[in-house]
C-alpha cells in the first residue's frame, strides 16, 4: 500500500472529539477514497461507504434527498446492520459534489450527532458555481494532492532515515555525495515519467513497463475529459475546455508558456475574458494548476496578481511527459541535449509548490523579463523567487538578476533549481539540486509563536 502523508491527518481527526465533518477535496484519481476507506475500516467496527457517482449512475437512491430524515431512511436501506452508535460507526460520503444539496446538509448531520461522518469531493469548485455553499462552520476542508516526490521516494523503498538525512542536508545547505545525489536524481527522473497518480505509481512498481504506465495515465486523461462533459452543460464550452486542456503541453513550449486566447478557436480578437468559465473549470476541478502573473512583486503576492494573465500546468507531471514523449524514456533519463526538458521540469516544480504553498505566481515584466515562480515566504515577510533550469547553463538567469536588483522589492533571497549536485551561493541567490523542491514549504511557526 502506498504511503500517503494525509493518512496521519485523517487518523488524528477520527481519533479526536472534533465535531466538524472532514471534507477531503482534490482532483479525481488521486487516492482520496482509498486512503479514507483504509483508515475508516481500521478504526471503526462499522464502516459504511456511499459513492454518489455510483448512485447517480445507478438507482439514484439519494438523488432527491433533501432532509436528514430522508437521508437516514435511505442510508439504512443500503447499510443495514452496519449502522450502530456514533462512537463505532463511520459513514463515508464519497464524491459528494454529485448531489450538491448534501453539502448544505452536512451542517445538520453534524448537529444531530447520530453517526460519525467523513466526506470527499473531486469537483467541489464546479459544484459550488450555483447557489449551494459549503457550511464552513460545520466542515473542515482539507486539500489532497497526488503523491509528491517525497511520497514517491518512500514508494520506491527509500527509507525514512535517508529522507531525514536529505532534509537536514537541505536545511543546512550541504551538498550530497555523488553516490547519494545520483540515486536521488535517478528516482526524480523516474518521477518525471511516472508522476504521482496512485494507479500510475502502482503500475510502475508492479511492472516497470512504460507502456503499461502510459496506458494508465491516458485513461486518467480521458476520464478528465469525460468529467468536463458531465459538469458543463453548454456543448461549446465542453469543447473549449478540452481544447484548452489539450493545448497545455504544446503551449508550454512557446516563449511565454501561456495559453493564447486567439489560438483556442483560431479566432483573432479573442481574449482571456471570452473563456473565463472554461479556465475556471480546469483550475477548480484540480486537473490544471494555475500560476498568476505578478509585475510588481511585493509581499503578500495576492495583492498584486493579474488574474487575466496566467499559466496553466497539468496537475501531474507524468501525464504531461506521456503527452510529450509517449513511450520514449531516454530524453528524461539520459538528459538528451537536443530535447528541451524545460516544460517538464517547470511542471514538476509547479506540482510540488501547489501542494506545499497552495497559491502560485510568476514574475512577468516587459523590461526585466520573466521568472518561473514566486511564492510568499512568511518567515521573512518577503517573496521568494524560484527559477528552474533543465540544462547546463543554470547560472545564466538575467530576469532573476534584474528582479533581485530592485531594492524596493525587499527580496531576502532566491533559489535556482537544476540537476547539479553542488549547493552554491552567489550573493543572495542559492543554487539547489532540483529534487530539494520536496522540502520547500511555507513552514508553520513553532507552537510558542502561534498564540497572540
Amino acid at each position: 500500500m502506498l504511503f500517503r502523508k494525509i493518512r496521519s491527518y485523517i487518523e488524528e481527526y477520527l481519533r479526536s472529539d472534533e465535531n466538524k465533518i472532514l471534507l477531503i477535496e482534490g482532483a479525481r484519481q488521486i487516492g482520496k477514497s482509498y486512503i479514507i476507506r483504509d483508515v475508516g475500516t481500521e478504526l471503526y467496527n462499522n464502516y459504511v461507504e456511499i459513492n454518489f457517482v455510483v448512485d447517480d449512475e445507478g438507482e439514484k437512491i439519494f438523488k432527491n434527498v433533501h432532509t436528514t430524515e430522508e437521508f437516514y431512511l435511505k442510508l439504512s436501506m443500503v447499510a443495514g446492520t452496519k449502522l450502530d452508535r456514533y462512537d463505532n460507526t463511520l459513514v463515508f460520503i464519497d464524491e459528494i459534489q454529485h448531489y450538491p444539496q448534501f453539502l448544505t446538509m452536512l451542517k445538520f448531520l453534524k448537529e444531530e450527532h447520530r453517526y460519525r461522518f467523513i466526506s470527499s469531493g473531486s469537483l467541489l469548485g464546479i459544484a459550488l458555481k450555483g447557489t449551494v455553499s459549503v457550511p464552513v462552520g460545520s466542515v473542515i476542508l482539507k486539500k489532497m494532492y497526488q503523491l509528491d516526490f517525497e511520497e514517491f521516494l518512500i514508494a520506491n523503498d527509500f527509507g525514512r532515515d535517508a529522507i531525514d538525512f536529505l532534509r537536514k542536508s537541505f536545511e543546512n545547505k550541504q551538498s550530497l555525495s555523488l553516490e547519494v545525489h545520483d540515486k536521488v536524481l535517478g528516482l526524480f527522473k523516474r518521477y518525471l515519467l511516472v508522476g504521482g497518480m496512485p494507479d500510475a505509481v502502482n503500475e510502475y512498481l508492479a511492472t516497470h513497463n512504460i507502456v503499461k504506465v502510459r496506458e494508465t495515465q491516458e485513461n486518467i486523461r480521458v476520464l478528465y475529459g469525460i468529467d468536463a462533459s458531465r459538469y458543463e452543460k453548454e456543448s461549446a464550452k465542453k469543447l473549449h475546455i478540452r481544447r484548452i486542456y489539450d493545448m497545455i503541453p504544446s503551449q508550454m513550449e512557446n516563449k511565454k508558456k501561456r495559453i493564447v486566447a486567439k489560438d483556442i478557436q483560431n479566432r483573432k480578437g479573442d481574449r482571456f475574458s471570452n473563456y473565463i468559465e472554461e479556465f475556471e473549470y480546469l483550475i477548480n476541478s484540480g486537473i490544471s494548476i494555475a500560476s498568476n502573473a505578478i509585475s510588481n512583486p511585493k509581499y503578500p503576492l495576492a495583492e498584486s496578481q493579474q488574474k487575466n494573465l496566467l499559466k496553466l500546468y497539468m496537475n501531474d507531471v507524468g501525464i504531461l511527459s506521456s503527452q510529450l514523449y509517449q513511450y520514449n524514456v531516454q530524453p528524461i533519463l539520459n538528459d538528451i541535449a537536443s530535447i528541451n526538458l524545460g516544460s517538464v521540469y517547470e511542471s514538476v516544480v509547479a506540482q510540488e509548490l501547489k501542494a506545499h504553498y497552495n497559491k502560485l505566481f510568476y514574475y512577468d515584466n516587459k523590461q526585466k523579463g520573466e521568472v518561473d515562480f514566486l511564492v510568499d515566504d512568511s518567515s521573512t515577510m518577503s517573496i521568494l523567487p524560484i527559477e528552474v533550469k533543465s540544462g547546463k547553463d543554470y547560472t545564466v538567469h538575467s530576469a532573476l538578476d534584474n528582479l533581485m536588483a530592485v531594492s524596493d522589492y525587499h527580496i531576502v533571497s532566491s533559489i535556482v533549481l537544476s540537476n547539479e549536485r553542488e549547493i552554491k551561493t552567489k550573493g543572495n541567490i542559492y543554487y539547489f539540486p532540483i529534487y530539494y523542491i520536496m522540502f520547500m514549504e511555507n513552514k508553520i511557526p513553532k507552537k510558542e509563536d502561534l498564540y497572540f
